[in-house]
């Protein structure tokens, strides 16, 4: 999560919401994709920081599917980045802090509770939930 924690803050430095994403392969711990928010700088509202590693972890690894590999994100994945989580059919998923406006697991729709579902990966979440907090406080305070 340390390494996810360091993507949301080079997102803030962008101007971005700060959220940051990696990859583990749980097998070695290696990170295979790492990244933040860069919706404003690509110009593009898909580039969520947990679509943004998924589509390099599955460029990487030369498959539409990462079914060995873990995500960890600082905040509660979006209905649509559940959906892209769901279909990569990624492994396991672990967030920091629940967002109870925008998240798509615990929250909204509950992506992976629909019976139209096809992939429900092992979720977690809490992991560094008090620093992932502050650095979206602190983003929010300063645009205001």
């Amino acid at each position: 999560m340390r390494a996810a924690m360091e993507e949301a803050k080079k997102a803030a430095s962008r101007d971005e919401v700060p959220i940051g994403a990696i990859i583990v392969d749980p097998t070695t711990r290696e990170i295979i994709a790492q990244d933040g928010n860069r919706t404003r700088e690509l110009k593009d509202p898909s580039a969520h920081a947990e679509v943004l590693v998924i589509r390099e972890a599955c460029k990487l690894a030369g498959a539409q599917r990462i079914p060995d590999l873990d995500l960890y994100v600082t905040l509660e994945p979006c209905a649509m980045c559940a959906g892209a989580i769901s279909f990569a059919r990624i492994r396991r998923v672990l967030f920091a802090a629940i967002d109870q406006k925008g998240g798509g697991v615990l929250h909204g729709g509950k992506f992976y509770e629909q019976p139209t579902c096809h992939h429900r990966p092992e979720v977690l979440y809490g992991l560094a939930q008090d620093e992932a907090v502050e650095i979206l406080r602190t983003f929010f305070k300063s645009k205001r």
